[in-house]
């Protein structure tokens, strides 16, 4: 840097002015240069004013400068003037590349020559790490300081890649720290984890199971297994590097899927377990339209009289009966079913019960009048003639 001493006087009567070094050495006597120094120069020089500039001040420049005005007696006028070290760029040691999780980590900020003692602070992504260690020592000039400062911490693997810096705040710096980075390489065993396509799988289905594997140095291809073993069917479970893929599941394919990575660090391995679902079915509102069964039993006499029966049985179903159900009664329809053949049987039995009894009578009736007959064509003709036996014909309708 540079500094500037100006000494002005208010009334001067053509006295002489001098500039001298805390060494007691004239730098300037008005405006001639007394000091064989190409960092000193005269700015100024009048009977009011004498000012002078030295360029690159170093620690030796300071003390305390004497303006004299040879007066009688001599006036003098003195200013001290204060230099500043600037502390050396710092450097960041005791790291060794690559480091493994879990191992300890002791990291030292170093920089020297400042005055005052610079301050050192430490962040880990812009992010600033308070427990650290702070030392101050003189240095051999007894005019400036190297300041050190250490951080200690565990790798982890969440500490990969990120960015440590060492920050150095002086006075000097007009505000601009000086900075010193180094990136964190941690190396560590792989993390697992399966992702699923499919939360609810079903039978005749597909999923996808994904294996993702994050580790340092990066992990080897996956290992896919089941149940501890090898897959049991290559040809619907296909694995595609990461990705374990099963087609057309059924209940087989229940089980514990495991997904295994590792590195030169070690390895690690998750679980899936797999459950196949029934199909879930879902049932439509059906409408029933109502049966009609119909039996009927016909039986036919060829005589003059003749008989005909004719029995039905109608079964008819409340259509509101069904109202709100989801599909057919078949115990109901089954009852039906059952009631009708029990009355068509029934029907059938009466009938045939009835018509066996009339129809003796009606044989036995046909042959009054033919029993005195001498021959066939006698009880014939007697037969046809007889009144009698014509008011007795009958025929019967059921």
């Amino acid at each position: 840097g540079t500094a500037n001493l100006t000494c002005r006087v208010d009334q001067n009567d053509n006295t002489s002015l001098q500039w001298s070094n805390p060494a007691q050495q004239t730098l300037y006597f008005d405006d001639k240069k007394a000091l064989r120094d190409n960092r000193i120069e005269l700015v100024r020089a009048s009977w009011h004013e004498l000012s002078i500039s030295v360029s690159d001040v170093s620690l030796s420049d300071e003390g305390q400068y004497t303006c004299s005005l040879f007066t009688m007696p001599v006036k003098t006028s003195k200013a001290f003037l204060t230099v500043l070290g600037v502390p050396e760029k710092p450097q960041i040691t005791g790291f060794t590349s690559p480091v493994m999780e879990g191992e300890r980590m002791q990291l030292t900020c170093k920089t020297s020559g400042s005055k005052p003692a610079a301050d050192i602070r430490w962040f880990k992504n812009d992010k600033e790490v308070k427990d650290v260690k702070y030392l101050k020592e003189e240095d051999a000039n007894r005019k400036t300081f190297t300041v050190s400062s250490t951080l200690d911490f565990l790798a982890d693997r969440n500490d990969d890649g990120a960015v440590v810096s060492c920050r150095v705040d002086h006075e000097s710096l007009n505000s601009t720290p000086q900075i010193a980075m180094q990136v964190l390489e941690i190396h560590y065993t792989p993390l697992v984890k399966i992702i699923s396509s499919n939360s609810w799988p079903e039978e005749g289905q597909s999923i996808i199971l994904t294996c993702e594997s994050k580790g340092k140095p990066v992990p080897e291809p996956v290992l896919w297994t089941k149940d501890g073993g090898e897959l049991p069917d290559p040809e619907r479970m296909v694995v595609n590097g990461r990705v374990l893929s099963i087609s057309f599941l059924n209940k087989t394919d229940n089980g514990t899927y495991r997904c295994e990575a590792k590195n030169p660090i070690g390895r690690n391995s998750t679980e899936y377990v797999l459950i196949v679902h029934d199909v879930f079915n879902t049932l439509l509102p059906t409408t029933v339209i109502p049966s009609l069964t119909t039996a009927t039993v016909t039986t036919t006499v060829a005589l003059t009289t003749s008989t005909t029966t004719s029995a039905t049985a109608i079964s008819t179903r409340d259509p509101n009966a069904l109202a709100g159900q989801t599909g057919p009664d078949h115990a109901l329809i089954g009852g039906i079913v059952a009631v009708v053949v029990f009355v068509t049987l029934c029907s059938i039995i009466l009938l045939g019960r009835y018509l066996a009894r009339h129809k003796g009578t009606y044989l036995t009736n046909e042959a009054k009048g033919a029993e005195d007959a001498p021959d066939a064509d006698t009880a014939i003709i007697n037969a046809e003639g007889s009144q009698v036996n014509a008011e007795e014909k009958k025929e019967y309708f059921i």
